[in-house]
């Protein structure tokens, strides 16, 4: 189902959140939805991994990393075992690596930027808990609508 985060405005104005445009788009579906599971982590993506090893059964992986710029928290080979496991996609408050590579695969992924360093793997992190950045709060199990206008939140399926 293709969906416009516009028209979803539009029609459920008071139920959404939107967040504030600072994410580029990296993977290879234009526009994606589901419902939100979310990891917290910083610099550290065992958490990340352990999530998209998963069924994912089309739900969006929701990763706080703090906003860090030093490494990248997804990369490929992360974001092919998300699409095998069935996730819709991937939102990350950080940075993803091998952007080319990753635009080749069928899954939606939005970040803050590309950074070729590699995070630590020391299985640090929290999976599942609210987590708020981009001016919205995301809570495990509320639903997410990404598009090429941007990033909303409802607590409900919208339609």
């Amino acid at each position: 189902m293709e969906i416009k985060t516009t028209d979803l405005c539009d029609a459920h104005e008071n139920k959404v959140s939107v967040c504030s445009p600072v994410f580029r788009r990296f993977g290879g579906a234009r526009s994606f939805h589901g419902v939100i599971s979310t990891v917290r982590c910083f610099e550290d993506n065992s958490k990340v991994r352990e999530a998209l090893s998963r069924p994912g059964a089309g739900k969006v992986l929701v990763v706080d990393g703090g906003g860090s710029l030093r490494c990248a928290l997804v990369g490929d080979q992360l974001a092919l075992l998300a699409q095998k496991n069935g996730w819709a996609g991937i939102v990350v408050y950080g940075c993803i690596r091998d952007s080319e590579a990753m635009a080749e695969v069928p899954i939606g992924v939005r970040a803050l930027a590309s950074h070729p360093l590699r995070s630590l793997k020391r299985g640090v992190g929290e999976t599942d808990v609210p987590v708020v950045f981009a001016g919205v709060t995301f809570v495990p199990g509320h639903c997410l609508y990404a598009d090429a206008d941007g990033v909303i939140v409802s607590p409900d399926p919208l339609s």
